[in-house]
């Protein structure tokens, strides 16, 4: 079996194995700026971010186009040849105020065609007789090629896998862009290795230079998606290791309160007073959110659910635990519609336990809100449930020591710090982020690697299944009204969900009133219709919850403020109208708000029948399934990138394709970060200053709640 470098199908010969040079990089030549041929498009390349040699050998080509031998090329097709000029002249052009029309007769190994250029009478010079050139335009009638656009080149043919494509800007093309850096190829030899030796053997991957060639130059098919591997690889991995070096930060910088005492309010509170029992999985995650609390450093820990699935339970669990230390407690929630459910939920979970609670929004009255912060600083208020209200400047907590947020993604991190800075003297509080939106492990890791999981799956007994169904014609709508009237006049309740149309919350509130009036006048004229949105009053949607979930109402037509947060037992029917509008999380969000109760329940989806999305959430109800297909449905496009600020998207990973390439960055990440959390070790070296120049300062600063 003969042996080749990566990236080249020649075989290496004894000799030059045994005499392989050893390579010094110089990376200072990577930083010469760089010249596009001249001032418009060195301008239009410097818009895509490329000033340096170096910065255009990491500008990867997205895809490749299959390069036509001329005997292939068909008229009217877009496509891509090499060729080698063997005549060129210059025509005038009779049409005033253009310049003349350049032709050349080109050819390659199958036949010759006319080549026309235009505009660009300097090309007579340029491509002299004997140049290889790249071209990319348009077989006109039989003979005539029109050049879109075009770049000397080296190449002997096109390649394995055809020519590069770059992505490119008015005033510089691909074909620009690929002429560029096969000019600057011998740059790759300065390129800089930042893994060791030892981990690339463990890993088996090539180089990086050589990696970048193979993605630029491929000689043979698995050339190209082997290099691409290993720089995705790498950014991967410094991804992970940024996220677990912040986490690392947070917990030797910042100290919380030690809640380790045994259980007294607790026990009480789940032997006694909580009205059923616990599920396998929240006794999992009240033992792991135990641990962290007896620890002196901030629990970071992400709490993900299966709707329904009774996160608020453990959530006021690890409050309580909080109260019975003598400290305090906060939830913050991102809208005033679920801060108002959590507090009302909350209360009744507490029965007639004497904790001193409150609610503080923004529309909570000035004296009602001194009352509460005036509590709050003197310690006399434990609990607080509220939206972003409770990290205002004038709320002061006397001992916070555990913090829930739920729906965390809605939060920026300067509210998050925020939430920090309550904690005074204490440090910081233990912080459980909550969502009600399962994410599968791909998607956790590269966006939330830096917290611990707990995964409640396990929905409590009693649960009956929801059935869903995909509906469209008229005759499917006069069926679905008929079952809602059917479950009405069963003592059901039902809601009917209109959609965003507009990025506009006045719009959607119009969305919403013109299907109430209309419903409430129509096929729903016999029962009690009420109306839900966001540009309600506070009091209006508190009244307007109130009377659906004690019975006033049969039917509560509303916007998606309804998304989490809403229980409503009796509720067993939902009917979404253009449902093909939202996603699939957020359809399974919303169906999450029946089901609840005794009773089976049905969800109706109005939209087109050939929409994969509704098609999932008709199959299947289990959501970290439905967060699979969601993730494969909209690819990493619409989804990469991690919660912190300041730590780039991913340019070469994607996912979910490279989720096994994540999984083994993670686990290399951790093992680093165990055996040389600061990257001081001589083999390091060069991995720490990749890290610090693709993420900087925000590598080293301590996560924000």
């Amino acid at each position: 079996m003969s042996i080749t470098s990566f990236a080249s199908s020649r075989p290496l010969e004894r000799d030059e194995l045994v005499g392989a040079p050893i390579r010094y990089p110089r990376p200072e030549r990577l930083a010469a700026p760089l010249h596009a041929g001249g001032p418009k498009a060195t301008e239009a390349a410097a818009s895509l971010g490329l000033h340096t040699v170096g910065d255009l050998l990491e500008h990867l080509p997205h895809d490749r186009r299959v390069a036509r031998s001329i005997a292939q090329l068909t008229p009217g097709e877009n496509a891509t040849v090499v060729v080698e000029v063997r005549a060129i002249v210059s025509r005038p052009v009779r049409r005033r105020g253009m310049r003349p029309l350049v032709e050349a007769t080109v050819a390659d190994g199958s036949g010759s065609v006319k080549a026309t250029f235009f505009n660009q009478p300097w090309l007579v010079q340029k491509y002299a007789p004997g140049t290889r050139i790249v071209l990319h335009g348009k077989l006109e009638g039989r003979s005539r090629f029109s050049v879109q656009s075009h770049a000397p080149t080296t190449e002997a043919a096109a390649s394995v896998d055809g020519v590069a494509h770059y992505p490119a800007t008015e005033g510089i093309s691909s074909t620009q862009i690929h002429a560029l850096v096969r000019e600057h190829e011998s740059a790759l030899a300065d390129v800089v290795e930042p893994l060791s030796g030892r981990l690339l053997a463990a890993e088996a991957m090539p180089d990086r230079s050589a990696a970048l060639a193979a993605v630029h130059f491929p000689e043979r098919e698995r050339d190209q998606p082997d290099g691409r591997r290993r720089l995705a690889f790498d950014e991967l991995l410094l991804v992970q290791l940024a996220l677990l070096r912040r986490r690392a930060s947070r917990a030797e910088s910042l100290a919380a309160p030690v809640l380790e005492t045994p259980r007294e309010l607790t026990a009480r509170w789940l032997e006694h007073l909580l009205p059923f029992a616990l599920t396998a999985d929240q006794e999992r995650a009240i033992v792991a959110i135990d641990r962290d609390l007896e620890q002196p450093r901030p629990m970071q820990r992400l709490l993900m659910g299966e709707v329904g699935s009774g996160k608020t339970v453990v959530a006021l669990y690890a409050l309580l635990r909080a109260i019975e230390h003598g400290h305090q407690g906060v939830l913050m929630a991102p809208t005033e519609t679920l801060a108002e459910q959590h507090f009302a939920t909350i209360q009744s979970l507490l029965a007639g336990e004497p904790v001193a609670l409150a609610l503080l929004t923004g529309s909570t009255p000035g004296a009602r809100r001194a009352d509460v912060l005036r509590k709050l600083e003197t310690g006399e208020l434990a609990l607080l449930v509220g939206t972003h209200a409770v990290i205002e400047e004038p709320v002061r907590f006397a001992r916070l020591a555990v913090a829930v947020v739920d729906e965390q993604h809605r939060f920026g991190v300067r509210q998050r710090a925020a939430l920090d800075a309550k904690a005074n003297q204490d440090g910081a509080p233990h912080v459980l982020h909550m969502t009600a939106t399962p994410i599968p492990r791909t998607l956790a890791l590269a966006r939330h690697g830096d917290l611990d999981f707990t995964i409640l799956r396990e929905l409590p007994r009693g649960r009956r299944p929801i059935t869903t169904h995909m509906c469209s014609t008229e005759r499917e709508r006069a069926r679905a009204y008929e079952r809602i009237r059917e479950e009405l006049r069963a003592g059901r309740q039902a809601f009917v969900v209109c959609p965003l149309v507009e990025e506009s919350e006045l719009l959607q509130a119009r969305a919403a009133t013109v299907e109430f009036e209309r419903l409430a006048a129509g096929e729903l004229r016999d029962f009690r219709v009420a109306l839900l949105h966001g540009q309600l009053r506070s009091r209006e949607k508190q009244a307007a919850m109130a009377a659906f979930a004690s019975g006033a109402s049969d039917v509560l037509v509303a916007t998606s403020v309804i998304e989490v947060g809403i229980d409503v037992p009796n509720a067993t029917v939902m009917l979404v109208e253009d449902a093909d509008r939202y996603g699939i999380s957020q359809l399974h969000q919303l169906r999450g708000r029946i089901g609840r109760g005794a009773h089976a329940s049905l969800c109706l989806l109005f939209g087109p029948k050939g929409s994969a999305r509704l098609r999932a959430l008709a199959d299947h109800s289990d959501g970290f399934r439905l967060a699979e297909i969601d993730l494969e449905l909209r690819r990493e496009g619409e989804i990469i990138g991690t919660r912190q600020h300041g730590l780039q998207q991913f340019r070469v990973a994607e996912l979910p394709r490279d989720a096994a390439l994540l999984e083994r960055a993670r686990s290399v990440a951790e093992r680093i970060a165990s055996d040389d959390p600061s990257l001081e070790a001589p083999e390091h070296a060069l991995l720490a200053a990749a890290l610090d120049a693709a993420h900087g300062v925000h590598a080293r600063a301590p996560i924000p709640a």
